[in-house]
């Protein structure tokens, strides 16, 4: 496995909304920040991790992180809009590693709905939300992010997956987080990102096919992206659900 340095807590300096705290091992950063938001963490609260054991994947997957080679990091935001604008949190983070990935690499990425973020049909790097129910009256969101860095091709776990070193992209994981998170909060500030979104999801205009929670699936054409975030294929709009491209011909 071909490490990278250890991250360097002077280096992430994002200003703004943030507060940054680098650990060496989580379970799940995620996991973690939800805890800490249950205790009234401030919004801006970011943990980013050398090491993630327990991550977590939609639709319950979990998965590992090896130590030193993927920027792994979640952040806390408590959003003051209305209920049905939450679901935007997460196409948030990915419209952020969007435009960080391509300011500090020039590597051209877009989105696969809701936030998985691609090089070609290859993913770079997935996102999860989670919300934090625990004040009503001040919902937080935890969204997280694993981002291939440092892997080589033959150490992917998978075909469909890539690193910025596999795409011949080179940048320092301090770099790159703090780009993403000074782009989240460009947005998150003025909440005017949809159109934004749209442009960058590739996911629009295509044949796809959607493994549901519950093991049912929908086939059909994508048609777009509703104000509430959601997808729009065979005349229903999903908030949830694991998206297949399908190519011309399958």
């Amino acid at each position: 496995m071909n490490e990278i340095p250890p991250l360097d807590r002077n280096a992430i300096r994002p200003g703004g909304l943030w507060r940054v705290e680098v650990v060496p091992e989580a379970g799940s950063t995620n996991t973690e920040l939800i805890a800490r938001s249950r205790e009234g963490a401030p919004e801006g609260t970011v943990l980013v991790t050398e090491h993630q054991t327990a991550g977590k994947g939609r639709l319950g997957r979990g998965f590992t992180t090896p130590p030193g080679v993927a920027l792994t990091f979640s952040l806390l935001v408590r959003p003051e809009v209305p209920s049905e604008q939450l679901g935007w949190v997460s196409p948030l983070m990915g419209l952020a590693a969007v435009a960080g990935v391509r300011r500090t690499t020039g590597l051209d990425t877009r989105l696969k709905w809701p936030n998985d973020l691609l090089v070609g049909e290859t993913k770079l790097a997935g996102i999860l939300a989670e919300a934090d129910f625990s004040d009503p009256s001040h919902p937080a969101i935890v969204v997280g992010m694993g981002l291939n860095v440092s892997q080589t091709r033959d150490e992917l776990p998978v075909e469909t997956a890539t690193s910025l070193r596999a795409e011949g992209a080179h940048t320092l994981r301090e770099t790159l987080l703090v780009a993403v998170l000074e782009e989240f909060e460009r947005r998150y500030t003025t909440w005017k990102f949809a159109d934004e979104y749209r442009d960058v999801c590739v996911t629009i205009g295509r044949r796809v096919r959607v493994h549901l929670p519950g093991g049912t699936f929908l086939d059909g054409t994508a048609t777009g992206v509703d104000d509430q975030a959601r997808l729009l294929v065979a005349g229903r709009a999903l908030s949830a659900g694991d998206v297949v491209h399908v190519r011309p011909g399958e």
